[in-house]
């Protein structure tokens, strides 16, 4: 896959239509248009797939194209709140659907530019570990977190946006950052030695020596295998380095998904802004993994995924919009 510059994700999906749109004049779309990275990056921390997203800036657009703009002071805030609350709904919704996942449920993944990872706060706040521990909060409490420690909205703003008082805001932030605190604490390791740990472990894994990539591993190293039920990947989380570097280590010596180890192309990538793997066949797109260090710079987790469903935004070369 290209390195080249690629379209945003939520840039390159279809244009607003609908009875709506027809009747929107050209300030209003341009009003939307201004802020639909931001709305699609809201929407993606809180919902974790870009369908979702996508669908999610959509309808957003559908209310602001037909919605009384004349008593709108602050559209960022409005649009804001508006897909926001159609997050919601749908994360709500989502959930049964995710519970019946087979096997660990992963977010999509998505390109990010190299130089996200310089910033540490920027890079965590998309990272596939963070949206992973994300999962394990209500859908309130993800939005507040999402709204106010990635994007920094006061909690008087979420307390708008979502209509809930600001009270409860302010404790639905504090058990959400608690919570993730708890789960995922903030890198100690500066942005260079993460990535030199993950192209460590990434040198090991693509080498073929089992040895070498035992020494890259946390003794209590966890993998996560996201194949959806639709190619082959473990159905639970597997813990401890001697298992996860054997599984590792047998995968990456067979076929996979048909094609043949000497017919893998692997590119070094930057996904969700961090270093990442990613595995191409004749077909396109066939896996990505990324790798979470702890400040000893050894493996502390280990996301493949590998539903197809879930590499589309990938196989188009689309990037995140931060």
């Amino acid at each position: 896959m290209s390195e080249d510059p690629a379209e945003p994700a939520g840039g390159t999906a279809e244009r607003p239509d609908g009875e709506a749109a027809q009747h929107a004049d050209g300030a209003t779309t341009r009003l939307f248009e201004e802020h639909r990275g931001l709305l699609f990056s809201v929407a993606y921390r809180m919902l974790g797939t870009v369908a979702d997203a996508e669908d999610a800036v959509q309808d957003a657009w559908l209310r602001w194209a037909s919605a009384d703009r004349s008593d709108i002071q602050d559209v960022k805030a409005y649009l804001v709140r508006v897909v926001s609350n159609i997050a919601l709904d749908r994360l709500r919704s989502a959930r049964a659907h995710r519970e019946a996942y087979v096997g660990p449920w992963l977010p999509e993944p998505l390109l990010t530019s190299p130089d996200v990872a310089e910033d540490a706060e920027l890079a965590e706040s998309v990272s596939m570990a963070l949206l992973v521990v994300l999962e394990t909060l209500s859908p309130l409490e993800r939005a507040v977190f999402v709204l106010r420690e990635v994007f920094g909205f006061s909690y008087a703003e979420i307390a708008e946006a979502l209509d809930r008082s600001e009270t409860s805001v302010r404790q639905l932030g504090t058990r959400a950052r608690k919570h993730v605190e708890a789960r995922r604490p903030r890198f100690a390791a500066d942005g260079r030695e993460r990535r030199a740990a993950t192209e460590r472990f990434f040198d090991a894994v693509l080498g073929g020596d089992i040895n070498r990539l035992m020494e890259t591993l946390a003794p209590d190293v966890a993998l996560w295998t996201d194949g959806g039920g639709k190619v082959r990947a473990a159905r639970r989380v597997i813990h401890g380095a001697d298992k996860v570097g054997r599984w590792l280590r047998a995968v990456s010596s067979s076929p996979f998904g048909g094609v043949e180890p000497r017919d893998w192309v692997v590119r070094r990538v930057s996904v969700n802004g961090e270093p990442g793997l990613l595995v191409e066949g004749p077909d396109g797109p066939f896996t990505v993994v990324t790798a979470e260090v702890d400040t000893a710079g050894t493996v502390t987790k280990v996301l493949m995924v590998a539903n197809p469903d879930k590499l589309r935004a990938l196989a188009e070369g689309r990037r995140l919009p931060m």
